[in-house]
């Protein structure tokens, strides 16, 4: 072989002459047991006042007890308002104009009970925990026995170093902190849970009393217009209200639960394809009337498919079929929509002769089906 000559090295043999050497040829970071970088260390130690002065340590506790003493008065106000304050009660809020007392009462209550607790333990965890610095080196996952040992010990190390065994000032005050915080929780269910007036959820003003016995007319919604009968083409679609409903209008009254509860949604189809006799026997010609109130959680159903005659909720996708009387075919409801029963007073205007037989919106324990 001449001096020009050259051979293919071996697979797999290195490219890098033998007479160098491995730092010479790779960076830092790809040589094992060679650091990338160099250690910094820990910073040196700041002790804090608490640390060295047993008065700034005290003033500190009472600083931390104080926040939790504030946190139960504030949770006293939120107790004694729920039961003082009336419900009906208003005032001006700035920014935000006529607002339920109560509920501002409440609101702000809750919040400054839950904020001074936590600000009391930060304070607490700044001034009185432990302020050591520690390193964890990386480990295994799974642990030894005597790492699980050491683990235990350690949390409990780190109890002992909040102290709370000795400052039972601090121990007693987030004890009746947080204790008296669960209350309010509390008592909101309990409260909420009853006594329900079943009556007002299954009472609407599509009831004749309501109109001095006589049957009520149908009204475009919100035109507050009667409707005749002739007037509801095939796959039209009409929202509802009573007639009843301008009475509270005229009387200035509160309508807003009322409207709630008696919006109506009127369509007409083929009476051919109704198959339920008594969706067909509450209705004319075809023209039939059911809440629009969804039975899931109360939203509205406005949205009608006129070639499939399915009433959809826009909320939560369920989805009744007009030609089975709203039976759910779809979605999370359970309860197909009420149907109003209609007829056409003498005038040839649409008219209910009675309310509803069953309560509308939302499923609740009490309902009878």
């Amino acid at each position: 072989m001449n001096d020009h000559e050259t051979t293919e090295p071996a697979p797999g043999a290195s490219l890098v002459p033998a007479s160098s050497h491995e730092s010479d040829v790779l960076p830092a970071y790809l040589i094992p047991d060679q650091d990338r970088f160099e250690n910094p260390g820990l910073p040196p130690h700041v002790h804090r006042a608490a640390d060295d002065d047993p008065a700034a340590a005290k003033r500190a506790e009472r600083q931390v007890a104080t926040m939790f003493g504030l946190s139960m008065v504030a949770t006293l106000v939120f107790l004694v308002s729920y039961f003082a304050i009336p419900d009906e009660a208003t005032f001006f809020f700035p920014g935000i104009g006529l607002a339920k007392t109560q509920n501002v009462v409440l609101g702000l209550s809750l919040g400054v009970a839950i904020f001074l607790i936590g600000i009391g333990a930060v304070h607490w965890a700044k001034t009185l925990m432990s302020d050591v610095e520690m390193v964890e080196e990386r480990h295994e996952q799974a642990s030894t026995p005597e790492q699980r040992a050491k683990a235990v010990a350690t949390v409990s190390e780190g109890v002992a170093s909040t102290q709370i065994s000795r400052r039972p000032l601090i121990k007693y005050s987030l004890g009746g902190a947080l204790g008296l915080f669960a209350l309010p929780l509390g008592l909101q269910v309990v409260g909420s849970l009853g006594p329900v007036n079943v009556g007002e959820l299954k009472e609407t003003i599509w009831d004749p009393k309501y109109n001095d016995g006589k049957p009520i007319r149908l009204m475009r919604d919100p035109e507050m217009t009667p409707i005749r009968l002739e007037e509801v083409t095939n796959g039209s679609v009409f929202h509802v209200m009573p007639e009843t409903l301008q009475k509270y209008l005229d009387e200035g009254k509160d309508v807003l639960e009322e409207k709630a509860k008696a919006a109506v949604i009127l369509m007409r189809l083929d009476p051919d394809l109704i198959t339920v006799q008594k969706a067909k026997d509450w209705g004319v010609d075809g023209t039939v009337a059911y809440s629009k109130i969804c039975t899931h959680v109360g939203c509205a159903v406005g949205l009608y498919e006129q070639t499939t005659h399915h009433l959809l909720c826009p909320c939560h996708q369920s989805t009744f079929d007009v030609t089975e009387d709203c039976k759910v075919i779809f979605g999370p409801a359970r309860r197909p929509l009420p149907q109003l029963k209609i007829t056409v007073d003498d005038a040839g205007y649409l008219v209910a002769p009675q309310g509803f037989l069953e309560p509308v919106g939302p499923s609740f324990w009490e309902r009878a089906r």
